[in-house]
């Protein structure tokens, strides 16, 4: 690094510069009044189409695709880079100011869920889908469930942080994420040799785990798979590849993105202008 950093006695926050810097603040709180929308359907989710995000909307159409007309749902697009995460409403269902929130409307009184692993063992508790009730499946799932929230952090806010959205690049974060994101592919390698999906059967752990590892595998990040060598983990590749052609995660990457901005019917799919994404062969991103 050219320049050696001292930190001061006490820190006081400066502008950090990169694409986030418009919304990181040092503190929480709805910073403007803004009321959510509401749909008619029993569950409203307010989200983006990033890693955590489509978590939910993968889990959403799963369970559709299953046949639990009760799992119907309004996806609502938040714009985090607008600072709409910042807005009453929407701080009201997620303290934390953080994508997905979901208002649960199903029941006689209306409740919050924040968190997508949160969200996702709601899910699955109340539909008894990919959650197996007794350990020690259960054990395992919800094992490698937090696995995946866990390492997420050394992903997104380290690996791609430093490697893409910071101001100005540096050797010593960029290896020392690239390290951990290689170490956590490989810990999912080992596991894929043994099981066919992270915890025998295909789980709420793998869409967790899908959506981070499967989105590098496929070039997120500026084609971090070529800079990270991800096509020597050929464990993961054959799982990423057998979770891009199940229908609910092709119609949940869709949600919330630049092709699909919300969704409130199943109708809403067939207005995709690009039919190339239903493709159940998933391409990897343009160099």
């Amino acid at each position: 690094m050219s320049d050696v950093y001292t930190p001061p006695k006490v820190w006081s926050p400066t502008e950090s510069g990169g694409q986030f810097s418009g919304v990181n603040r040092p503190t929480a709180g709805a910073r403007m009044e803004k009321e959510l929308p509401q749909g008619e359907h029993p569950f409203q989710l307010y989200s983006l189409g990033t890693p955590n995000g489509v978590k939910v909307t993968i889990m959403f159409e799963e369970l559709l695709e299953a046949g639990f007309s009760g799992a119907e749902y309004d996806a609502w697009l938040i714009k985090i880079f607008e600072g709409d995460q910042f807005g009453s409403g929407f701080t009201d269902l997620n303290p934390n100011s953080k994508i997905p929130a979901l208002l649960d409307k199903s029941g006689p009184e209306p409740f919050r869920v924040f968190e997508s692993g949160a969200i996702l063992i709601h899910l699955a508790e109340k539909f008894d889908f990919l959650l197996p009730k007794t350990n020690p499946a259960r054990a395992e799932t919800l094992s490698w469930l937090m696995w995946q929230m866990g390492s997420a952090p050394f992903i997104g806010g380290g690996f791609g942080h430093f490697y893409v959205y910071a101001p100005e690049r540096y050797k010593y974060p960029i290896d020392r994420y690239a390290m951990e994101t290689k170490r956590l592919f490989d810990v999912a390698n080992i596991q894929l040799g043994k099981t066919e999906y992270l915890a025998g059967e295909y789980s709420i752990a793998d869409i967790a785990a899908y959506c981070w590892l499967g989105n590098l595998y496929h070039g997120a990040y500026n084609r971090c798979d070529i800079f990270l060598g991800l096509d020597e983990y050929e464990n993961v590749g054959r799982w990423v590849k057998a979770i891009d052609k199940r229908p609910g995660a092709i119609r949940g990457r869709l949600v919330n993105s630049q092709a699909m901005a919300e969704r409130h019917s199943a109708a809403d799919f067939d207005k995709v202008e690009d039919r190339s994404l239903f493709d159940p062969v998933r391409k990897r991103a343009d160099v």
